[in-house]
């Protein structure tokens, strides 16, 4: 059988997983899934991400006492095979001895689906990912990009419960990267399945994810939607590690932020604020005759064709960072002023 392709709900309770060398993966966790939803693990090496995403496809166990649930049924103990998941790896994962079409009915033939549906359901396949034209051809023909597109095909074959895709976009070029992301967005949507996406590139986290986990040291560090996690980070670890962040050091009194470089007009800073942070987007350089918040003078800038990414002083450890849509040329060592929307201010 090849499922019914209903979307499943997934529940952590509990699960923390140790190796048989005794490293701590993963510290316990709990977790809501919603059937059709889009969940991307985000974080850097080694932060527990993967080992996440492999519990729950019966590629490893939890931690005694952790359980996995489908629809609330417990498949903790149940292998892969048994699970009807469909997982996309970034090494592909391939069959070199088949083509393409081989590659995509594989999961099916295995299955003892019957020929005439295999070969229509791979039909659906090729036509759904575009990549009818290689039917015929053998994996070592391929670019990275159309391998991926195989393996995808392969993945959502069997009509999986849940689709698990671990970091399926880090060895493509830039490029194709973004090409591939706006295809399984669109993919994932159109089939309305239950995925959970494993990434350290918050690009394809904002883009993808109905909800992002960051995952710190084997922990979550903040679950939320990407608006949120972007603009309301729970800790320094998330606010640092998702996009850029700029600081500045002072005091608050009387809804006003002084710092080294002037002052910020913030009537909700907390009286014991001596930091505040806020994103590149919620500073500016000032107009012509427009009232300055900061001052400050560039010490870089690099124009990016839609913009110049400007850096600059203001006497704290590190310049800020400024994405300027300006159309004129900044110089290196010119006096700026700086204007600040206080709604981006945060204090961590």
């Amino acid at each position: 059988m090849t499922g019914t392709g209903k979307p499943v709900s997934i529940a952590l309770a509990n699960c923390a997983k140790t190796f048989a060398d005794g490293t701590r993966a993963l510290e316990p966790l709990d977790l809501a899934i919603h059937a059709g939803e889009t969940v991307v693990f985000l974080g850097p090496s080694g932060c527990g991400k993967t080992t996440t995403l492999r519990i729950i496809a019966g590629l490893e166990e939890p931690d005694a006492g952790g359980k996995v649930l489908f629809d609330g049924v417990d498949v903790t103990h149940l292998p892969i095979e048994q699970r009807n998941v469909g997982m996309v790896f970034q090494s592909y994962a391939l069959f070199p001895n088949m083509t393409v079409a081989g590659n995509v009915g594989y999961g099916l033939r295995i299955r003892k689906v019957p020929d005439a549906q295999v070969k229509a359901r791979v039909s659906e396949m090729l036509a759904m990912m575009q990549i009818t034209r290689l039917a015929d051809r053998r994996i070592d023909q391929l670019s990275g990009g159309q391998r991926q597109r195989v393996a995808l095909a392969r993945a959502i074959a069997v009509r999986p419960r849940a689709l698990l895709l671990d970091e399926p976009l880090t060895a493509l070029d830039a490029k194709l990267r973004d090409t591939l992301r706006l295809d399984i967005d669109s993919l994932l949507r159109s089939l309305g399945i239950t995925a959970i996406y494993v990434t350290h590139d918050q690009a394809e986290a904002m883009a993808l994810g109905d909800r992002i986990v960051v995952m710190e040291h084997g922990r979550v560090a903040q679950i939320g939607k990407p608006r949120e996690i972007y603009q309301r980070p729970a800790t320094r670890f998330v606010a640092d590690f998702i996009g850029t962040m700029n600081r500045l050091t002072g005091t608050a009194r009387d809804g006003v932020f002084r710092c080294k470089a002037g002052a910020v007009a913030w009537p909700e800073a907390p009286a014991t604020a001596t930091e505040i942070l806020f994103r590149p987007e919620d500073i500016r350089v000032a107009g012509s005759g427009e009232a300055a918040s900061l001052q400050g003078t560039v010490a870089s800038a690099f124009f990016l064709g839609d913009r110049t990414r400007l850096f600059v002083d203001v006497g704290e450890e590190r310049p800020l960072v400024i994405e300027s849509t300006a159309r004129r040329d900044f110089q290196h060592g010119e006096a700026v002023g700086l204007a600040i929307d206080p709604r981006g201010l945060l204090v961590l």
